[in-house]
């Protein structure tokens, strides 16, 4: 009898184990089973939308060297600054006509503040001087390109391509020249520079004959001399595509010709298309 009581039944206990096994699969796919679908109850947090994009950067004026031409420091560097569109009196070689007085307005406006530098795609990133060519606006979004021309401190200017907001400073020209401000004043300039010379787009009726967009050609000599940014000297004859938009600025070297043999004698091209 006593080596009966001591006698493991095998086959007993591998069923045994075979159900435990079983049982702790059963449990296992259970728990996973209830995480999922307690996961799935827990609300999920949208994804946090991106940070608008800057409006751009500002960056701090150093010096101002006349009416539309600053230096402003760009991450450590100086970078002198022509400003696209307008043209304000010379202030050095020769002095024109409210040069200084632009030059003082820019200076005030702009001395210890902050800008913001716009390039135009239409536009050279540079011009042959090396000078960045943007717009420059404040800090509040004012376009001092623009109201430079609106108050009369300076004159609507094309130099070679027309650039995307020529309609706009065209109109402020037009305004400002309706309003006798700055340099349209009877009392300063009349709206000329030097030697009395008709400047910009809407300069006033002069003893020449005068032409869209330009200063005053001498009779009979309507074809515009222009340099441009790459230093080219291209001829623009009348009812050319750039012609209305082509300004003569003679203080940069450019010029009026008479014939096409007498431009290209001096070593001017004819514009393409």
């Amino acid at each position: 009898m006593g080596s009966t009581v001591g006698v493991v039944d095998v086959g007993l206990l591998r069923r045994n184990a075979a159900g435990a096994t079983a049982l702790g699969v059963l449990v296992g796919v259970a728990g996973l089973m209830l995480a999922g679908y307690t996961a799935s109850q827990t609300p999920v947090p949208p994804p946090t939308s991106p940070a608008p994009l800057a409006a751009g950067d500002l960056y701090p004026v150093v010096s101002v060297a006349d009416g539309d031409t600053i230096t402003v420091s760009v991450d450590g560097v100086d970078e002198r600054v022509r400003l696209i569109g307008i043209d304000s009196p010379e202030l050095h070689r020769p002095v024109e006509c409210f040069g200084r007085e632009a030059a003082d307005h820019v200076t005030a406006l702009l001395t210890g503040s902050t800008v913001r530098l716009v390039a135009d795609p239409t536009q050279d990133d540079r011009d042959r001087y090396g000078r960045l060519l943007r717009y420059v606006e404040l800090a509040d979004g004012t376009d001092v390109n623009a109201a430079l021309i609106r108050d009369g401190f300076a004159f609507e200017y094309t130099y070679d391509e027309p650039y995307q907001r020529q309609a706009v400073f065209r109109s402020q020209e037009t305004e400002a020249s309706a309003a006798a401000a700055g340099l349209w004043s009877a009392a300063t300039c009349n709206g000329r520079g030097v030697a009395g010379t008709a400047t910009g787009s809407v300069g006033p009726t002069v003893a020449a004959s005068t032409t869209p967009g330009g200063r005053a050609a001498p009779e009979g000599c309507a074809i515009k001399g222009n340099i441009s940014r790459r230093g080219e000297r291209i001829y623009h004859l009348p009812g050319d595509t750039s012609y209305d938009e082509t300004v003569i600025t003679a203080s940069k070297g450019e010029r009026y010709f008479c014939t096409v043999a007498e431009a290209e004698a001096a070593g001017w091209r004819a514009a393409q298309g």
